[in-house]
């Protein structure tokens, strides 16, 4: 259980998560870089709208990154698929030829 003081977008705030330190710090840094990102490259200056923009594009990484996992594991189960085939076909072959 890990403890992670928030002091982002003109609020401060501490809260306590079931994971360690180090990942929630690592998780509010990559949090920061996008919300300054989007701060310069923006032009905002709202708070709410710089935490919902970077929201919304962290939500769109997450998107992109399970579709791009999604595709992989359907590849790789057809693969299994057609491997899975290919040696029942076999299987049959040879037990036709014993039973021949």
């Amino acid at each position: 259980m890990g403890t992670l003081k928030i002091d982002l977008l003109s609020t401060s705030f501490t809260i306590k998560a079931n994971e360690d330190e180090e990942y929630l710090n690592k998780l509010l840094g990559y949090y920061k870089r996008i919300a300054t990102e989007i701060e310069k490259n923006g032009n905002l200056k709202d708070p709410t709208q710089i935490a919902i923009l970077a929201g919304i594009m962290i939500c769109d990484e997450l998107y992109k990154e399970k579709s791009v996992n999604a595709k992989s594991f359907k590849s790789r189960q057809d693969s299994t698929d057609a491997e899975a085939e290919r040696l029942t076909i076999e299987m049959i072959k040879k037990i036709d030829q014993v039973l021949s």
